[in-house]
């Protein structure tokens, strides 16, 4: 026991100062020293304290970098770095980039009335105007064999077919499994709006490469801090780009920004980049992009604290399930149904992450998932696995009196929950199969497996309360277990009901709860006696021992 509480302090000091580590982190990204005193010898202050008059010139280019020609796309000439304004433009795609090239974006801050290369105070950067990325193949309906013709923007982008001519979207899926060349159509620019006064002793390295410094008389300057925001690219504003593809829209979206937000964009485009270089694909990028530009900055930070915690519930939740099933001898008092479907779903929600090529950051624990749920089935069925003739061969225990008694409730159970499931799953399945498309047969059955697992999964949890009833005690069941899963049920059901959701799923999410409350309240209808050896054998610290006389 003193071991088993050690390391469950163990692991819960180390999330406190992970927590506390992460807070101070956060503090110094978006928090900056200013020079004191402001006109002190050691300050560098804002080119934009002078109310300079700026203009912002963007130009198109097949390289990163002027040499080779460059064409003007848009001129923004009454410009004011606090000013906030979107742009729509019709950019000319060149022959490289047709044929399945690059293009670029060459952004200038620079003097008005002049042009950027006779300003030598002028701010630049290059941003991609375009991506590599496989295209997503069509959908066709498996009845009429009929090619899916989708009306949403991201499907129109991705999956419409080539035609002959020109179109606005620039094309459809390609059959081929190689990356082509997709039209980013939107472009953010970003300015830091105050004038901040930077101490050179103390600047951050994050700023330091955008920061471009001049002398004026005794003073040291910098330029504007220009910024081209890569979160706001997402997958879903992607274009595919086909030779026959004259122009393509771009939409210009600008707006002032302060200190700290670049500093912490700073970081997490960074973040980005380098789980790319370490293999994450564009669409695995996008995701973890969505977490930034679709969530306001302090929602983000109370998702962190609430992630945190979630995932020392899920680990402590882990731990103790391992526990419980490791030491599990007898099946008595437990639904042997209820553990083949967590199984059967689980694998099931794997294969359907799988083939939707979901973000690795949720397929790889939903595959460990997936493994230990068959691993409980393994201890639950007693099933032993041995070599015999270099084959694999299956060895099945036997069922004593009282499993045999807890094996018919659970059938019973089964067999009344299967009056709902079975018809409402069949229905679901058939529906799906006329009216809605599928890239393929495989595709269509996990799409109606997973559906019928998200829909009337909670219908499973069923079983083990009836055998509960039956059996008039909760004693057999994991319930440290039980608590920290309940506890990460509440917190999503909480963030369900926060963020803005169709009532039909929040009444969704709070379905699990229910059934959990049931479970409560079929704990308190049963009480468990925590000074004795239970009814099975096992004491309230669940380390199986014998019954003696005096118990």
């Amino acid at each position: 026991m003193f071991l088993k509480s050690s390391f469950t302090t163990l692991v819960v000091g180390v999330f406190v100062v992970y927590v506390l580590h992460t807070c101070w982190v956060m503090y110094g990204i978006v928090y900056t020293k200013p020079c004191n005193p402001p006109n002190g010898a050691n300050c560098i202050t804002p080119y934009l304290s002078g109310m300079p008059k700026l203009e912002m010139s963007i130009y198109a280019a097949p390289r990163p970098n002027a040499d080779g020609g460059h064409t003007l796309i848009h001129k923004e000439e009454i410009f004011d770095v606090q000013d906030k304004f979107e742009r729509i433009v019709n950019v000319s795609l060149p022959k490289k980039t047709r044929n399945n090239g690059t293009l670029y974006a060459l952004v200038f801050v620079h003097q008005a009335g002049v042009t950027p290369w006779q300003d030598p105070r002028q701010v630049h950067l290059v941003a991609q105007l375009t991506t590599y990325m496989v295209p997503k193949p069509p959908e066709i309906s498996l009845i009429s064999r009929e090619d899916q013709t989708q009306h949403t923007a991201e499907e129109t982008q991705q999956t419409k077919p080539r035609e002959s001519g020109p179109t606005a979207g620039g094309g459809g899926a390609s059959m081929s499994d190689q990356p082509v060349s997709h039209w980013r159509s939107r472009l953010t620019l970003n300015i830091v709006g105050d004038h901040f006064v930077f101490d050179r002793e103390s600047l951050p390295s994050d700023v330091h490469r955008y920061l471009r410094v001049f002398q004026n008389g005794k003073k040291m300057v910098y330029l504007p801090l220009l910024f081209v925001d890569e979160l706001s690219n997402r997958v879903k504003d992607l274009l595919e780009i086909n030779k026959t593809t004259m122009e393509l829209p771009l939409t210009i979206t600008y707006d002032a920004i302060s200190l700290g937000r670049l500093r912490f964009w700073i970081h997490m485009q960074d973040a980005v980049y380098s789980l790319q270089q370490f293999g994450f694909t564009e669409k695995d990028a996008d995701e973890i992009k969505g977490i930034f530009t679709d969530t306001n900055l302090y929602f983000l930070a109370l998702t962190f604290f609430v992630a945190a915690f979630h995932l020392l519930f899920d680990f402590l939740a882990f731990k103790n399930d391992i526990s419980f099933w490791k030491q599990k001898k007898s099946m008595v008092g437990m639904s042997s149904k209820a553990v083949l479907w967590r199984c059967f779903s689980t694998i099931v929600i794997f294969l359907y992450l799988f083939d939707e090529q979901t973000s690795l950051l949720v397929l790889i624990p939903a595959g460990v998932g997936a493994v230990i749920e068959v691993w409980k089935v393994k201890k639950a069925l007693k099933i032993q696995v041995f070599w015999k003739g270099g084959k694999p061969a299956f060895l099945f225990g036997k069922l004593d009196e009282s499993e045999r008694r807890t094996e018919e409730y659970d059938t019973l159970a089964m067999k009344y929950l299967s009056y709902l499931l079975y018809p409402l799953c069949f229905g679901g399945a058939l529906y799906a199969l006329i009216f809605l498309r599928y890239k393929s047969w495989y595709s269509w059955l996990i799409n109606s497996l997973v559906n019928g697992v998200y829909a009337f999964g909670f219908l499973f949890m069923l079983p083990q309360l009836f055998v509960n009833y039956k059996l008039k005690s909760v004693a057999h069941l994991p319930w440290k277990a039980f608590m920290y899963k309940a506890f990460n049920t509440f917190i999503d059901d909480v963030f369900a009901f926060i963020i803005t959701m169709p009532t039909s799923h929040r009444l969704a999410c709070f379905r699990d709860d229910v059934v959990f409350l049931i479970y409560l309240y079929q704990r308190w209808l049963y009480p468990v006696d925590k000074t004795r050896v239970n009814e099975y054998g096992v004491s309230y610290d669940d380390k199986p021992r014998r019954k003696t006389h005096k118990d």
